[in-house]
């Protein structure tokens, strides 16, 4: 049996822009997406802590070390600048695997979004 869980966590990011007129998806800073094991092109979940948003998207590369986390297109209009969100990526895997699989959880500095 293959059950979802979760593969990914960058916890309390800042948003740093939103684009309404990019085609959509998230631009996060690339070591953030290394730190994390994220791909581009992956979906993720997006949670703002602000105001309850719960929505999906996808990842694509954002500049290394600029703390970067813009949201674009639609999902532009589910945060607003200096929002606090989680970013979770899930991964399909074997029950018993699952038991064991450690996910990458990564907490950036809130006003750098910078790893410490």
């Amino acid at each position: 049996m293959l059950i979802e869980v979760v593969k990914s966590k960058i916890h309390r990011v800042r948003v740093t822009q939103a684009d309404l007129n990019y085609i959509g998806s998230i631009t996060i800073d690339e070591d953030l997406m290394d730190a994390s094991n994220l791909i581009e092109g992956e979906k993720v979940q997006i949670v703002n802590i602000n105001n309850g948003e719960r929505f999906e998207t996808y990842v694509i590369k954002g500049e290394r070390k600029s703390g970067t986390i813009c949201l674009n297109g639609p999902a532009a209009r589910r945060v607003a600048m200096n929002d606090i969100i989680i970013i979770i990526g899930y991964g399909y895997m074997d029950f018993e695997e699952a038991k064991s699989f450690k996910p990458s959880l990564v907490f950036p500095n809130e006003e750098t979004n910078l790893i410490d």
